[in-house]
C-alpha cells in the first residue's frame, strides 16, 4: 500500500472507528476521503518510478521516509518520555517492517509495471485475512487469488523481471508483518506518535543505504523536491485523509476500499508512467480485488456473528 500505504493500518489501529450499520447519507464524503488517499498513494509511487533514474531506488526510499518522518515528527510531536522497553521494542519493530516494505516495494516497481507489483504485494495481507478467518469460504478467495497470480505471470512469469516478482511478494509479506506491528504500536502509544517514531527509525535506517547508492544527487534541489512531493503524496497526505474518513467510515469499508489498490496502480502506472496492461494481466488484478474484498467481507460477517450488538 504500499503501498498500500503504509498509513492506513496505523490509523485502523489508532482511531476509533464504528463496528459497523447502514450507511448514512453523508457517507459519500469519507468513501471519498479514503479514494482519494488511495489514488494519492498510488501517483505517489508512480512520480517515485520517474524519479528513480535521478536518485536510485534505495535513494527514493530514502527521500520518502526522511521527508515523512520530518511532518510527522513536526506535527505529532511525540513524547520520547515515558514509555516501556516493550514500547521501542514494537515502534523499532514496526520502523524495521516499514523500511523493509518500502525498501522491497521500491526495488520491484523499479523492475516490473506498478500495477503488477502492487497485485502481487497485496497478496501477502490477502494471506494474513485468509488465515485469521480460518473460514472454508476463503478457499473460494485464496482460490481467486492464486488464478489471478496465474494469469499475471502467464502461467510462469516467463514476461517478468523474476527478481522484481520476488521483491514484490517479500513487500507483501513485510505488508503483512506491517499490520501486525502496526495495531500493536496503535495500542501502545497515542493518536499517530508510535507512526511517527516507526518513520523515523526507518529513515534512519534508509538514509546511509540511499547515500550510498545515490551520494551527492540526494542533495539536488530537483531530486530533493520530487523526493518531499512522494512522501506528501505516499505518506503525509493519504494519512490525513484516511484519518479524515475513518471518524465516519466502518473500518470493513475502509478495508474494502483498500483493495482497490491494485486496480488504482495499474491506472497510475497506464497515465503517468505508460505501462499499459495486457487482456489478462486486467483480469489478473480483477480478480486479485475480488479476492481481497470478499476475504474482507467473510471476515467482517465472522467478527458480527461473533460479537452480537447490545
Amino acid at each position: 500500500m504500499t503501498t498500500t500505504s503504509e498509513t492506513s493500518a496505523a490509523s485502523l489501529a489508532a482511531t476509533p472507528v464504528p463496528a459497523g450499520g447502514p450507511r448514512r447519507p453523508g457517507s459519500l464524503g469519507p468513501v471519498g476521503l479514503v479514494l482519494a488517499g488511495g489514488i494519492s498513494v498510488q501517483f505517489g509511487a508512480a512520480l517515485a518510478v520517474t524519479l528513480m533514474p535521478r536518485a536510485g531506488a534505495l535513494g527514493v526510499v530514502a527521500l520518502r521516509l526522511t521527508a515523512a518522518a520530518v511532518v510527522l515528527l513536526v506535527v505529532c510531536r511525540p513524547r520520547l518520555r515515558g514509555h516501556s522497553r516493550a514500547d521501542w521494542g514494537t515502534v523499532v519493530a514496526f520502523g524495521v517492517t516499514m523500511a523493509a516494505m518500502n525498501g522491497l516495494f521500491y526495488q520491484a516497481v523499479d523492475r516490473i509495471p506498478l500495477g503488477t507489483a502492487v497485485t502481487l504485494e497485496v497478496l501477502g495481507p490477502l494471506a494474513l485475512s485468509v488465515l485469521a478467518s480460518r473460514r472454508a469460504l476463503n478457499l473460494v478467495w485464496a482460490g481467486l487469488a492464486l488464478a489471478g497470480v496465474f494469469l499475471l505471470g502467464g502461467g510462469g512469469f516467463a514476461g517478468l523481471d523474476l527478481w522484481g516478482v520476488a521483491f514484490a511478494l517479500g513487500a507483501g509479506a513485510m505488508w503483512a508483518a506491517y499490520i501486525v506491528f502496526s495495531a500493536r504500536t496503535g495500542r501502545r502509544f497515542p493518536q499517530a506518535d508510535g507512526l511517527a517514531l516507526a518513520m523515523a527509525v526507518g529513515a534512519l535506517l534508509f538514509l546511509p543505504l540511499g547515500v550510498a547508492e545515490s551520494g551527492a544527487k540526494l542533495t539536488d534541489p530537483v531530486t530533493l523536491g520530487l523526493g518531499a512531493a512522494v512522501a506528501l503524496l505516499s505518506s503525509v497526505l493519504p494519512y490525513t485523509l484516511e484519518l479524515l474518513a475513518l471518524r465516519r467510515l466502518p473500518a470493513s469499508t475502509f478495508a474494502i476500499l483498500m483493495s482497490l489498490e491494485p486496480a488504482i496502480a495499474a491506472t497510475a502506472g497506464l497515465l503517468v508512467l505508460g505501462q499499459s496492461l495486457t487482456l489478462p494481466e486486467t483480469a489478473a488484478i480483477a480478480l486479485v480485488v475480488a479476492a481481497s474484498m470478499g476475504a474482507v467481507r467473510t471476515q467482517t460477517g465472522r467478527g458480527k456473528t461473533a460479537v452480537p450488538e447490545s
